[in-house]
């Protein structure tokens, strides 16, 4: 049998299970119901799909915390390679296109690559860059480019020709 805070009786916390939008704090609020009915950490544990440690950890945070103890903590995880302010730069230098510098007429993730080592002096693989774009909103695939100058005439006719 676990300690369990008196914070919230088991019909509170079953009202609460039931409203609960994050499925993960619902399991978290499962285990503390399961616990304050009187069930074991090896009894909870198979119920909710967490380990022992995790469902005794997860009583502890709601010993310590309450409700809020329960949600995940911020912070948490990797850090992305630009700051929020580089990103909204970037994001713009994106939106305003290529530059006659980067000697290209769309940006595409290589281009993004160089602009990344160049401008902000971050070196990422291109996956990364691509979920960089990504998550500014930027689609990293695009159909080729047309040349300006390109002579729709002469290439169906240049089609026409070539064929065997």
């Amino acid at each position: 049998m676990m300690k369990v805070e008196p914070r919230h009786t088991a019909e509170q916390l079953a009202r609460l299970i039931r409203n609960e939008a994050n499925a993960k704090v619902a399991r978290r609020l499962t285990a503390v119901r399961l616990a304050i009915l009187g069930q074991s950490s090896p009894d909870i544990a198979p119920q909710v799909l967490l380990s022992q440690r995790q469902v005794r950890t997860w009583v502890a945070r709601y010993n310590e915390l309450g409700l809020d103890g329960l949600r995940d903590r911020d912070g948490r995880g990797r850090k992305g390679p630009l700051t929020p302010d580089q990103e909204r730069r970037l994001k713009g230098r994106l939106a305003a296109g290529p530059t006659p510098a980067d000697g290209c007429c769309a940006l595409r993730g290589p281009d993004v690559r160089r602009i990344l080592k160049d401008e902000f002096g971050v070196l990422r693989g291109l996956d990364a860059v691509y979920a960089l774009m990504h998550k500014l909103g930027f689609e990293p695939l695009a159909p080729r480019p047309r040349h300006p100058k390109a002579d729709p005439e002469a290439q169906q006719a240049f089609k026409k020709s070539s064929r065997g």
